[in-house]
């Protein structure tokens, strides 16, 4: 690790929020993220409009992360940023940034995998927080992932199992649009789910082999029962969401249980982090921390402002890369590196 303090600016833009941080060695000192309300109105991110809304708030949004961390252009030892996967136009805004200001800085430029980063995330220095050991397994759930992720160092992981299809963030968000739940839908099926009965209505789980998951059968489901109950009572959802949201937030909730279950199972690994905006639900967390007591795991679970996009996870990355290769006072190398939208793990 480098002796010195080591200043890191981070910046992500893989979707819709426009995110910066600065990180003090492995320490946040500011964390700034701009939402984007226009998508509201369209149930879902619009590619273009994300962009051009990233155009907006890049330049204020990292202007206000250096100044909350008290912290000059000058000071910094690096900048890190997210190179994939997520939404090309999003992806670019991000990257030209970060390279333009890396080169007027004559400082190094580091690319960093959105996905590791939401892993990672665990190791930013927070206090009454403890980190996982090597090896653990990580799950990741987001809008636009599922993963289970078997980590044996900062820089050495293989997914073991991952969605063939949508992510259990869509499912979420399509089955509260089906309900007629405004957009991001998630969060309310959460909200609802904590005043209902998980088990009044039933579910069928996919039967996908492995580890791996679908989701694509589930939302199926969810709109065919929507479809059958409506033409028996037109108030149907509304005399009974809470119960609908509980049973359906119960039924994702089982189908990733099994699956981190069986991982555990089959690696003998005991350590479980998850990270992904979908970790924010509280019906996952619950049932994780069940698992701890019930089966001897040991269970990490990010503070809440990790858990969503964010450029905090960015920066460690960043200061990890940082301190491994040994970047000090290389002065700025043009990579060629670029926006990857489906970039792998």
């Amino acid at each position: 690790m480098p002796k010195n303090n080591t200043y890191i600016l981070a910046i992500e833009s893989s979707c819709d929020d426009t995110a910066a941080a600065v990180l003090l060695n492995d320490k946040t000192l500011s964390n700034v993220v701009a939402g984007q309300a226009v998508h509201k109105q369209y149930g879902g991110v619009v590619p273009e409009l994300a962009s051009r809304a990233h155009q907006q708030n890049i330049v204020p949004v990292v202007h206000e992360a250096l100044r909350l961390a008290n912290v000059k252009k000058e000071d910094l030892a690096a900048i890190a940023f997210t190179s994939g996967p997520g939404l090309m136009g999003s992806l670019l805004v991000g990257t030209s940034f970060a390279k333009s200001l890396a080169m007027g800085l004559n400082i190094p430029l580091i690319d960093v995998n959105h996905m590791q980063a939401h892993i990672l995330a665990h190791f930013i220095e927070e206090e009454n927080y403890s980190k996982p050991t090597f090896p653990f397994l990580a799950m990741t759930i987001s809008g636009g992932h599922t993963q289970i992720v078997k980590v044996s160092n900062y820089f050495e992981m293989e997914v073991l199992g991952q969605t063939i299809d949508d992510a259990v963030g869509e499912a979420f968000d399509k089955s509260a649009k089906i309900l007629g739940l405004p957009y991001p839908g998630g969060p309310l099926i959460d909200k609802y789910a904590k005043l209902g009965n998980p088990k009044a209505y039933k579910f069928t789980k996919p039967k996908v082999d492995g580890l791996n998951f679908s989701f694509s059968g589930f939302k199926t489901a969810v709109l065919y029962f929507y479809q059958r109950e409506i033409a028996k009572d037109p108030q149907f959802v509304t005399n009974n969401l809470n119960d609908i949201c509980a049973s359906i937030q119960y039924t994702i909730v089982e189908i990733l249980m099994d699956k981190i279950k069986k991982a555990v199972k089959e690696t003998g690994i005991k350590q479980v982090a998850i990270g992904g905006g979908v970790s924010a639900n509280s019906g996952i967390r619950d049932a994780l921390k069940t698992a701890e007591g019930k089966y001897g795991w040991k269970t990490y679970i990010p503070k809440f402002e990790y858990t969503t996009d964010n450029a905090a996870m960015i920066g460690i990355v960043g200061y990890l890369k940082y301190s491994a290769e040994n970047l000090e006072n290389t002065g700025f190398k043009e990579t060629r590196v670029m926006a990857q939208s489906r970039l792998k793990l």
